[in-house]
Formats: C-alpha cells, sequence, structure tokens
C-alpha cells in the first residue's frame, strides 16, 4: 500500500514571505494554491505527492548574510554563527509569517487545515486535506518574560525549536560545520530553562534539531516530554555537526521520541556536500541506521522542504513516490512504512499534546 506522507518540517512560510519582496501576499497565496515552478512546496504538488502536512515553520533569516550553500561542497567547512536577531528585529518577521500562514489556510477552502490535536490530523487523512501544524524554528520571536509564547500559542503554535543555526536568548545554536561534533558551545540559558518548562506545560513539542548537544542534554533532563529532532540525521554516518550521536539517539529512544530523519543532502552524505546529486541509499543508509538504535517507532520524516537541497530522484513534494518506492525496495514491510510515513508523527503528537 501507498501511505500518505506526514513530514516533520518545511520552510514553506519563509519562502512566501521572501516572494512577498515582489509580489502581494494575495498574488503569493493565490500562487501557492494554483501552482507555482519555485520551491518544493505549491498545493497541487503536495496533492500529486500525497502529502499528508506536517510541522510548516515560522524562520527569521539571517541578517544580512545568506546560507552560503556553495561553501558545502565537501572537503571540510565550518559556516560561523549568524549574529543573533533581537526580539524586537524578529517580531515583525514572525507576525508576516503567521499572517501568511492564516490567510493561506482560509484562501485554501478547506485544502489546508491548521490542527492542533491528533484527531484533527486524523479528521484531515481521512478526508484527503492537508494538516498544518504551526512550529517555530528558533524561538527569537517570544520575549524571555515568554509573554509572546502566549499569543502564538492562542495563533495555534505547537512546535517549537529555542534555536535555529545562531545564539538566542535560550541556548545557543550548532553551525553548519562539517567534519564537526555537535558539542559546541553553551546549553539552555535561565530563560531557556524557562522556556522549555513553559513548553512543557502549555504541551508545546521541544524540537532538538539545531541545538548544540550540550542544549540537547539539558532539554532531556528538564522535560517531561518525549525528546523529538524534527529533522535530523546520524552522526555516525554523516559528521555534521546538525546531527546526532548514538548517545543522542539512545536518549530519543529511552523517551519514546522521534527523530524526522532529513532529506538534505548535505546531512546524509558521508562527504557532507550540499548537492542534489545524492542517490536515495544515503537517506535510507540513515534511516535504516536509525531505525536500529531507535527502533520502528521512533523514525519518521523531516524534509527541509523550501529550506535545503534534496536528491534530485525526490526534486520537490510531487516526488514522494520516489522515496515510497525506495522503501519497498528495502523490504520495508507496509506495517513500517505506514510508521515511517505518518503513524510514529502522530503517534509523538498525541503524546505530547495530550490529545
Amino acid at each position: 500500500m501507498s501511505h500518505v506522507i506526514f513530514d516533520g518540517h518545511n520552510d514553506l512560510l519563509f519562502r512566501l514571505m521572501e516572494r512577498c519582496a515582489n509580489d502581494t501576499p494575495e498574488q503569493v497565496i493565490t500562487h501557492c494554491l494554483q501552482g507555482t515552478a519555485t520551491g518544493h512546496l505549491d498545493l497541487p504538488r503536495m496533492q500529486a505527492g500525497r502529502f499528508a502536512g506536517g510541522l510548516c515553520a515560522v524562520f527569521i533569516p539571517p541578517s544580512g548574510t545568506s546560507m552560503n550553500f556553495e561553501k558545502m561542497d565537501g572537503g571540510g567547512y565550518r559556516l560561523p554563527l549568524p549574529p543573533p536577531i533581537d526580539y524586537n528585529e524578529a517580531l515583525p518577521v514572525a507576525v508576516k509569517q503567521i499572517a501568511l500562514f492564516l490567510r493561506l489556510i482560509a484562501a485554501s477552502d478547506g485544502a489546508l487545515v491548521a490542527c492542533t490535536s491528533r484527531a484533527q490530523i486524523d479528521q484531515c487523512v481521512s478526508n484527503q486535506q492537508i494538516a498544518v501544524v504551526l512550529h517555530m524554528e528558533g524561538a527569537e520571536a517570544i520575549d524571555t518574560e515568554l509573554l509572546a509564547l502566549d499569543v502564538w500559542y492562542a495563533a495555534g503554535l505547537r512546535s517549537l525549536g529555542p534555536v535555529w543555526s545562531r545564539n538566542t536568548p535560550f541556548a545557543d545554536g550548532v553551525p553548519f560545520a562539517f567534519p564537526a561534533s555537535p558539542n559546541i558551545g553553551n546549553g539552555l540559558t535561565p530563560a531557556g530553562v524557562r522556556l522549555i518548562k513553559a513548553c512543557n506545560k502549555k504541551k508545546i513539542l521541544i524540537d532538538l534539531s539545531h541545538l548544540n548537544e550540550a542544549g540537547f542534554w539539558d532539554v532531556a533532563r528538564l522535560s517531561d516530554a518525549p525528546l523529538v529532532a524534527t529533522h535530523s540525521n546520524t552522526w555516525q554516518l554523516c559528521n555534521s555537526a546538525r546531527n546526532l550521536t548514538d548517545d543522542q539517539l539512545q536518549a530519543i529512544k529511552e523517551s519514546g521520541g522521534v527523530v524526522g530523519m532529513n532529506y538534505a543532502t548535505c546531512f546524509v552524505r558521508s562527504d557532507g556536500r550540499m548537492t542534489a546529486d545524492t542517490s536515495l541509499d544515503n537517506l535510507l543508509d540513515h534511516i535504516d541506521y536509525t531505525l536500529n538504535k531507535v527502533g520502528e517507532n521512533g523514525v519518521a520524516l523531516g524534509s527541509d522542504f523550501d529550506g535545503a537541497v534534496v536528491p534530485k530522484a525526490i526534486g520537490d513534494v510531487a516526488g514522494l513516490d520516489a522515496l515510497r518506492d525506495a522503501f519497498s525496495q528495502r523490504g520495508y514491510s507496509d506495517d513500517l512504512q505506514q510508521k515511517l510515513c505518518f503513524g510514529n508523527w502522530l503517534d509523538v503528537l498525541e503524546r505530547t499534546w495530550g490529545e
């Protein structure tokens, strides 16, 4: 059976905001709903790829810098951490992206549905609608008193990463570096400790993907929720600072957590290169390894669509059948494919949210 795919991470909202530099928000939303040749995601391609939805990130881009993917060409690299972003600078950017999120859903005529519970996601899957969960990748748009957290929660925020790959008032981020250990920098700040406790109280999923190792272990000690990395791979197969060590995978397993496997080629290739000319076997090798370490209930998918270079065999969300075919070619059972494609995500979200 070919299963729908629920995904742990995408950067659609950031791409839509970028397009607003040249088009009106209404035009940008229309393009997304009717189809566009740019990026990895739009409604027609989601439907073609039988994409059931996923965690849709609010992301504050680096100030005056770019991702410099061209430097991630193998042979070793370490991109400097972008400078921190002030709350007052981040706030209007987050507001714009969340506004685009809400307008996109309102204009979709029921094709896209904002979800805050497993029951809502299940209903979307049954109705062939696309379930979207509001996520923040980096907490710069939250003040250290955490007043804004209440506002974002009311807007539907149910998943939060304390950092992207830069430092925040809550924790240190991990740089894009290869080969490198994730054991770089300090862990949670006192404000970060308060943030983790507040997320536990509100039952907001805490995303570990961009935290360094010290921050990871701080969350593991503090949090009473399953440990989740929405878009990460294994360090043993690709020595990127962004990937997870065996000890981290063991902690995720013991907590009943989940790893969403990232399609970004620089995190799956053994040479750390960011290039579309990458075999899906590299990604499947990471899935096999993580299944062995975490178990069949702890591995899912976290594409990083619209935020990274993915293997050309997938190309964009419409190409997800290539991944499904790769699962079958590896001999994954139908039950395992169901867990990887959507079951494990829905299970961990229910256990984290309590609904």
